[in-house]
């Protein structure tokens, strides 16, 4: 069984069974797909190769823009990205795919780990800026790196902006 279905059963089953591992070419679409709660991999440095493997081992949809990445044998699992901008990638992703479940901020955009509900400020308070800790009250942190989330003006553009994504 997947972590992820052991520690978020609320999870839309179509999220818990669809991964990513995007190519180095696309590192912003991955920070969205993570923020629509989608668990994408994503290293900059990855090689070909690893990639491929990395796919195969976790059973990944390879995200890629690189046509002769496509073309190496055993490559099977993949999306061609066609999209220039991260903007028109995820909604090709979205089309392509006919996502419809989503479950944004519940995956940090930064590492991929999961984003848990922090319930008493005081855990955060000597992490996040004061004037943050006394003017908010709802905080996420991520289980793996550690980095704390709250509702700043970021998820507010990113929702403003998924809107216009799902129209």
């Amino acid at each position: 069984m997947r972590r992820e279905e052991v520690e978020n059963p609320f999870m839309p089953n179509a999220l818990r069974n669809l991964h990513f591992v995007a190519d180095a070419m696309l590192g912003r679409l991955a920070r969205w797909l993570r923020f629509l709660g989608f668990d994408t991999l994503y290293y900059p440095d990855i090689s070909d190769s690893r990639l491929i493997r990395v796919a195969r081992e976790q059973d990944r949809l390879i995200l890629t823009r690189d046509t002769r990445l496509i073309k190496i044998k055993g490559v099977k699992d993949y999306l061609l990205i066609k999209a220039n901008d991260s903007y028109n990638q995820l909604v090709e992703v979205i089309d392509t795919l006919k996502l419809k479940e989503f479950n944004p901020l519940s995956r940090c955009v930064e590492c991929n780990g999961l984003l848990k509900k922090i319930l008493d400020k005081i855990e955060i308070q000597d992490f996040v800026p004061e004037f943050v800790s006394l003017n908010f009250n709802v905080f996420l942190k991520c289980s793996d790196c550690g980095k704390i989330y709250w509702e700043g003006t970021h998820p507010k553009k990113f929702r403003e902006k998924l809107g216009e994504v799902l129209k």
